[in-house]
């Protein structure tokens, strides 16, 4: 395959993942069709099937494009000159605001809530959060950073699943425009049991 039907393939398959991403987003695993995801996109039916072979695969491309990779996010965390608490803390409002705005890490994340009814094998979203998370705690206690109490590993796994709750029980709740102020409240709730105490 030439260079310029490699970049068209890619080009099809990327519009078919973000139409079939916004659809289940909105509609959900069971209310998107592969018809919807096809007039969505602008492209044919055949062009679903021959890209994704299914909608279960359309779906578990979805998941794994943004919600349960972050290369880009996870990647941007490892800059040693800024405090490893504040790095963990500018993450989570990048998880954040993807989740509230970007339509494909949305589509992810409804898809991971519904998994039971996809008759597909969905990855873990939350080993990549978790495993950043550690490593930044682990840091911090380097640093002296971190209450002497906490452990870096059972807290990562604690503050990721309530991280999310909060995310998608602020949008069940309120909509997507007041998760950051909810994360900014969380925050300087949870922050102070973590930090270690400032020395006199």
């Amino acid at each position: 395959m030439d260079g310029t039907l490699q970049e068209r393939a890619r080009a099809t398959r990327r519009s078919l993942l973000e139409a079939a991403a916004s659809l289940f987003a909105e509609r959900g695993y069971a209310g998107t069709s592969v018809n919807d995801i096809s007039s969505r996109s602008g492209r044919t039916s055949g062009a679903v099937y021959f890209h994704y072979a299914s909608k279960e695969g359309i779906a578990l491309a979805v998941v794994r494009d943004r919600f349960a990779t972050w290369p880009e996010l996870a990647a941007r965390y490892t800059n040693d000159t800024v405090p490893p608490m504040d790095r963990l803390v500018a993450l989570s409002y990048d998880i954040a605001k993807a989740l509230a705005e970007d339509p494909v890490t949305r589509g992810g994340a409804r898809l991971w809530a519904e998994r039971e009814v996809i008759n597909a094998t969905l990855p873990d979203p939350f080993a990549l959060w978790t495993a950043a998370t550690t490593r930044l705690l682990a840091q911090a206690r380097a640093t002296g950073h971190l209450a002497p109490h906490i452990r870096p590993a059972p807290t990562a796994r604690a503050l990721v699943r309530a991280f999310f709750g909060l995310c998608s029980l602020t949008e069940a709740l309120e909509g997507t425009a007041t998760i950051t102020a909810r994360l900014a409240e969380w925050w300087h709730l949870t922050l102070p049991s973590l930090q270690a105490a400032p020395e006199r």
